[in-house]
């Protein structure tokens, strides 16, 4: 079988008939998928953030400036932003036991590809291939968390999915700055690639396609949990154009959801990259001790992205803009309180880390949950990739625009930049606070505005 033939969507296979292997085999099935994909997207992480724990080792060893590191780092965004975008597209028609994983194995060959190299050009050339296939890790997942979960579950679901972000950033500096410390700055690309080969492998055993693919009912039918609307062609795969201009590009909420999410990357972007440098450099942290720092900046990130969740599910029933605008606001407050913090106390500059953290990660999950939700199941993919590419504009500009702006006027300058993006989400964001993500909430809102004239409504 070819690598295209592996890609393609799994038939639906013979429904099984027995309830009671139904439930068996959906307990089974929900549990390993996801246990799998957790497990991949915290690799993915190794070989997307290997690079920037290896940053002060590079400026020593070959003498880069921040300009130029700021380029690398730009390209990946864009690159990863753009992948995003176009294999969501790609991933909504297929198979992602195999999609995920081939992505994975080959961010794992190019991040020892760059260990191997020493020249700029090849450095953007095998950093810019990287990004291209870190765009396949989220595709898959969010086809997988829209059939395997249900909508009034999901909100959860995904959060608890979403620390897998946190996961695998609180490990890599760990194991990236101790590489590096230890046998130089190769080690820490060689070590993490290495890793992601062998888990690639690991995802094709254990990751399968959609319930129906293994004689399961959907899970709108499982968990008697359907949309507003039930359509009884939502099992049927959608062509890319209806995918693209019926449930995307024409969709408003999702633009503004787009631009939202530019601000908020900017600022988890800044904050994942250059972080390290500022401790560095400003407080006089030795490597092991800032990498340290930021183990807690994803640390928070787990709890934020698990808080964010069950309050937009439990809390606002549904709502998810309430809680990333609220969180924005928590973003500034820690900022603040990180660029006006005194001089090298570690126990204060990880705390501050983790409280960035956890309010940063609960938008970051969020607002890339929302256009999976406010578009259709079998666009889900291409909705979070459009989504998660202008993101990814946001994080490119984090790169080499701020690392210059940095280099010219300081860190001063760079917080105030992230002081800004930060307003601006939140203005973006304030619009949507009564859109219901949940297709259920907005049937019953509309009901109880019927019965009640003087009612609120929702958007």
């Amino acid at each position: 079988m070819s690598v295209f033939g592996l890609l393609k969507p799994v038939p639906h296979a013979e429904a099984i008939k027995d309830e009671e292997t139904v439930k068996k085999n959906y307990r089974y099935w929900r549990l390993r998928t996801f246990y799998g994909m957790y497990i991949g997207y915290v690799f993915y992480y190794f070989t997307r953030k290997s690079f920037t724990f290896a940053m002060p080792a590079l400026i020593a060893d070959l003498g880069l400036d921040k300009g130029q590191l700021g380029i690398l780092g730009t390209i990946l965004s864009v690159t990863y932003g753009l992948s995003k975008f176009l294999s969501g597209m790609l991933g909504d028609r297929s198979n992602p036991r195999y999609f995920m994983a081939i992505g994975l194995i080959l961010t794992g060959v190019f991040n020892i590809l760059f260990g191997m190299s020493s020249s700029v050009l090849f450095f953007a050339l095998f950093w810019g291939l990287n990004g291209c296939f870190q765009g396949w890790g989220w595709p898959p997942c969010a086809r997988l968390l829209t059939h395997w979960y249900s909508q009034k579950e999901r909100g959860s679901w995904w959060g608890v999915w979403n620390s897998s972000h946190s996961v695998g950033g609180a490990l890599i500096p760990l194991i990236a700055t101790f590489c590096a410390a230890k046998w130089g700055w190769r080690y820490s690309m060689y070590v993490p690639g290495i890793m992601c080969i062998g888990v690639g492998f690991f995802l094709i055993n254990r990751l399968r396609d959609t319930p129906q693919s293994l004689g399961l009912p959907s899970i709108e039918k499982f968990k008697n949990d359907y949309p507003a609307q039930k359509n009884q062609e939502d099992e049927r795969e959608l062509s890319v154009k209806e995918i693209l201009f019926n449930f995307v590009l024409n969709n408003k909420f999702i633009w503004v959801l787009a631009a939202s999410y530019f601000f908020v990357y900017v600022i988890r972007t800044a904050i994942n990259d250059w972080s390290v440098l500022f401790l560095v450099e400003t407080k006089g942290y030795s490597l092991l001790s800032a990498g340290s720092c930021v183990f807690w900046f994803e640390i928070g990130g787990i709890f934020g992205s698990l808080v964010a969740g069950w309050a937009s599910d439990k809390i606002f029933k549904g709502r998810r803009s309430p809680v990333s605008l609220l969180f924005c606001l928590g973003i500034i407050v820690a900022l603040a309180g990180l660029w006006f913090s005194p001089n090298k106390s570690l126990v204060l500059d990880s705390a501050l880390m983790f409280v960035i953290g956890f309010f940063v990660f609960g938008p970051q999950m969020l607002i890339g949950m929302a256009p999976a939700e406010l578009s259709h199941k079998k666009a889900a993919a291409t909705a979070t990739g459009f989504v998660g590419w202008v993101a990814y504009l946001g994080a490119a500009s984090a790169g080499y625009p701020l690392g210059k702006m940095t280099q010219e006027y300081g860190w001063n300058g760079c917080f105030v930049v992230l002081a800004i993006c930060g307003v601006v989400s939140i203005l973006l964001l304030l619009p949507l606070w009564n859109v219901r993500s949940n297709p259920k909430y907005v049937e019953e809102e509309d009901e109880s505005k019927k019965a009640a004239p003087e009612a609120e409504g929702v958007t």
